[in-house]
């Protein structure tokens, strides 16, 4: 049977990650920093061991030989209070992964890094391809620029695939998110709610073809070495995301802005093509964002 490590599997990409795993037939190990951090029958089989703790890491990669491993552990709340912690989760412990990877007998056949495209930075016109340049706008893009820099550096000695996702969402996010915070105001009836920029745009995906794209990103040798969108194709203000949630739960809401919530290095606009991507994968079927609202909603 396959395979397939996921580290951070108790965390929200990691746990639907898990389950399209299985059902394509993988053998699913995760990586959690505590034993009970989530239910095993849920996510696989579960190896306690932090990122940083390179002798565990080590340890693990050499019990299980993971045919494909996918990083998905990392700090990705932009707004996240610690910059240092970003900076040691996101690098350090990409390296140290990677490290482990490179220093067993028999290698996985593909590791996919979950960057971010945040790497792109302020974006104000056009669609996003991978080949723009990186600009990161703040602490978190530049840990993923770095990340993206480990893996050319391991690509020598790895098969090393890399991911860029755009926004993307589901049902069990945390409300640090925008799209779940909106969600939860709306479903408990609330009269306002605070936000930052209404007028941001952001692509938009659903979690579950997000998954569906890293999982058939490991299984096509011809990714192997490459950097791909993973997208919608399809900006949407927060304003827009507001009107559609009001709709779909026929409850009008309040929006406060609060200029607290209105960062300075604010990226304006992020929409991609997954060109690239569908060019080796195939078609990847994305839910519009009304349908993901929709399932959010009614969860």
């Amino acid at each position: 049977m396959t395979t397939t490590l996921v580290t951070g599997i108790a965390g929200f990409t990691g746990k639907y990650m898990a389950s399209r795993l299985r059902a394509a037939g993988h053998e699913v190990h995760g990586l959690v920093r505590e034993p009970d951090q989530a239910d095993s029958s849920a996510i696989g089989v579960q190896h306690a061991c932090d990122l940083l703790d390179h002798e565990c890491l080590a340890a693990v990669i050499r019990d299980i030989r993971p045919d494909y491993v996918i990083h998905l552990a990392g700090i990705a709340f932009v707004a996240h209070g610690d910059v240092a912690e970003m900076y040691q989760t996101n690098i350090l412990g990409t390296r140290s992964l990677l490290e482990a990877c490179a220093n067993v007998e028999a290698p996985p056949r593909a590791i996919l890094i979950a960057s971010s495209a945040n790497v792109y930075g302020n974006a104000s016109e056009g669609t996003l391809v991978e080949d723009a340049p990186a600009r990161p706008a703040n602490d978190y893009a530049v840990s993923k620029v770095a990340v993206e820099n480990l893996a050319a550096i391991y690509a020598a000695r790895l098969p090393i695939i890399v991911a860029r996702p755009f926004n993307y969402t589901g049902v069990g996010q945390s409300e640090d998110f925008l799209i779940p915070k909106i969600v939860s105001y709306i479903k408990r009836r609330a009269q306002t709610i605070e936000l930052g920029n209404l007028d941001v745009a952001r692509d938009f995906s659903d979690v579950r073809a997000v998954t569906e794209a890293y999982l058939r990103l490991i299984e096509t040798p011809a990714a192997i070495g490459g950097v791909f969108n993973v997208c919608s194709g399809k900006a949407v203000s927060l304003r827009e995301v507001v009107r559609l949630a009001s709709e779909l739960a026929e409850h009008d809401i309040e929006v406060v802005i609060n200029p607290a919530f209105v960062r300075a290095n604010e990226v304006k606009l992020l929409l991609g093509s997954r060109e690239k991507l569908e060019s080796v994968i195939g078609p990847l079927s994305m839910p519009p964002l009304e349908e993901t609202l929709r399932w959010m909603i009614e969860s």
